[in-house]
């Protein structure tokens, strides 16, 4: 189970066993997820549309953008940057369902979690999910830039890219974007979570258990529905955080159409909606809702799978 459960104090997972649960979850999530990713990255930070019709629009759907991806850079480029993502999403996942544990078992102590269940997992997921960020958010940059690269490469490994940011553009770019990510990341994380426990609820309510082993669908399909939820609700403020991100890595973006600089997040939003109208904010949702759906249900299936599992063994050797 997701949150703290006092019912279920005798098999409750250990704080080690929490962390390493969010750390292997995070782990096989972002290596499945990764093509998506970088898909999901390429249209945010396309400014012409993402459409047939623009003949400046280097990509305008999923499957041409795979096909032109491949021919261009070769399937390697769906990796892009896939070492950082995965230092991200390990340190990411274990402090944010730690920290989850942590706060859901706060709540109980002082009598608010079984009252007001929807609102602690929204609460409490959101604020995870800023101690996860303020954690690992200078990874999150670099895993932004390796990705957003095109070719000739700009940096060719993880360290170049460290030490010639750091040397060009000083310590701070690695807080580029922190605002609209903490911004985004409370109720974009705080949805995950209480949308999956509201739809694991919907879902016994139209699926009584029959005391068969079909928790594991129910965990991946309900981890889906609020992945989709969460995303469409908050999706805007993703864009702005990639856009910032690259900010003072034009030069790398020539490749692949227009650029723009952004003095910041106002000024980024009042250039997105002047020349890419507010159909601009939503650029690239197709794959990251397919991402979403994806990452959050395989998130929440394999946390849990791996929690129980550490509650079987436990079992085992007493």
């Amino acid at each position: 189970m997701v949150g703290y459960d006092a019912r279920a104090d005798a098999r409750s997972n250990s704080k080690l066993e929490v962390a390493v649960a969010g750390s292997v979850s995070g782990f096989v999530t972002r290596a499945l997820i990764s093509p998506l990713d970088v898909i999901k990255i390429r249209f945010q930070l396309q400014i012409e549309r993402l459409c047939p019709s623009d003949p400046n629009a280097k990509y305008h759907g999923i499957f041409q953008a795979i096909k032109q991806i491949l021919q261009e850079e070769g399937p390697a480029a769906f990796w892009k940057g896939h070492i950082p993502a995965q230092i991200l999403s390990v340190g990411y996942g274990a402090v944010q369902f730690l920290s989850f544990e942590e706060l859901t078992e706060l709540l109980y102590r002082a009598n608010l979690y079984e009252t007001h269940k929807f609102s602690a997992h929204f609460i409490c997921g959101g604020l995870s999910a800023g101690i996860a960020t303020l954690a690992v958010h200078p990874v999150d940059v670099l895993r932004t830039r390796l990705a957003a690269q095109g070719e000739p490469k700009i940096y060719n490994n993880l360290r170049e890219a460290v030490s010639t940011m750091y040397r060009t553009e000083g310590p701070l770019v690695f807080y580029k974007g922190l605002a609209p990510t903490v911004i985004a990341i409370f109720p974009y994380a705080g949805l995950q979570f209480s949308c999956y426990q509201s739809l694991k609820h919907a879902y016994d309510w139209v699926i009584p258990p029959d005391g068969k082993q079909t928790g594991n669908l129910k965990n991946l399909l309900c981890g889906c529905g609020s992945g989709v939820i969460s995303k469409t609700l908050t999706y805007p403020l993703d864009l702005f955080k990639k856009r910032l991100q690259v900010g003072g890595f034009e030069h790398a973006r020539s490749a692949f159409g227009q650029v723009r600089s952004y003095r910041g997040l106002l000024d980024l939003t009042n250039q997105v909606l002047q020349d890419e109208g507010t159909r601009g904010f939503f650029k690239g949702l197709s794959p990251s809702l397919l991402k979403a759906a994806l990452s959050t249900g395989f998130m929440f299936f394999w946390y849990e799978l791996f929690c129980n599992l550490f509650s079987c063994i436990r079992r085992e050797d007493r």
